[in-house]
């Protein structure tokens, strides 16, 4: 009988003392979590400068780049007859449009046929609020610079291929992601990286 005792007073105290491992992972996993949120946030890195440039927008008035310097934006290439990629990202401009507070750009490579009121025609299919969007036109020479050497997506030269990627530009008018808009997850990250530009500019 004495021994039965001292076996339940043993099991009791094992019982007792069994949630001690457990309360000792879960501390150490809520450390492990507030250590890692004191981490400072990666930078998006610096992908090159959008030099100063000057074109025309969709309501035929003269558009000039300084108006985009301190905000955010997100520019593609695109034209209005195009047959196949361009819908759909202009679709997808609009929800970024929709979901952030950031400005767009879309450059023609069409510059000979997409004039202000073909552009201003197409808008109309994607309505923004004014003053969120620009469709831009202009020489064809200009455009081309802009395509090969400022974002190096495309070249402009009435071939109409174009590339099918969004660019992120910050306030600064620095490049600093490119967005593959064929891949099913790639406005999600856009808008994380907005974000985590505005999160930068407080700071």
């Amino acid at each position: 009988m004495l021994q039965l005792a001292q076996d339940r007073r043993l099991r009791r105290h094992g019982q007792a003392e069994a949630p001690a491992p457990r309360i000792s992972l879960a501390i150490f996993a809520m450390t492990c979590l507030f250590l890692a949120a004191c981490q400072p946030e990666a930078p998006l890195p610096l992908l090159g400068v959008v030099p100063h440039f000057a074109l025309v927008d969709q309501t035929g008035a003269a558009f000039d780049s300084a108006r985009l310097e301190g905000r955010i934006w997100v520019a593609d290439f695109m034209y209005t007859t195009c047959p196949g990629p361009c819908p759909m990202m202009s679709h997808h401009m609009r929800q970024i449009a929709e979901a952030s507070d950031v400005l767009l750009v879309s450059f023609t490579v069409d510059p000979e046929h997409d004039t202000p009121e073909v552009l201003a025609a197409y808008a109309k299919h994607y309505p923004v609020p004014p003053g969120r969007w620009w469709f831009l036109t202009g020489v064809r020479a200009e455009l081309n610079d802009l395509g090969l050497n400022a974002f190096h997506l495309n070249r402009v030269d009435g071939g109409l291929e174009h590339s099918t990627r969004f660019v992120l530009v910050d306030g600064r008018m620095r490049i600093r992601a490119y967005y593959q808009t064929l891949e099913d997850r790639f406005r999600p990250q856009l808008l994380a990286d907005i974000r985590k530009l505005e999160r930068e500019s407080r700071d």
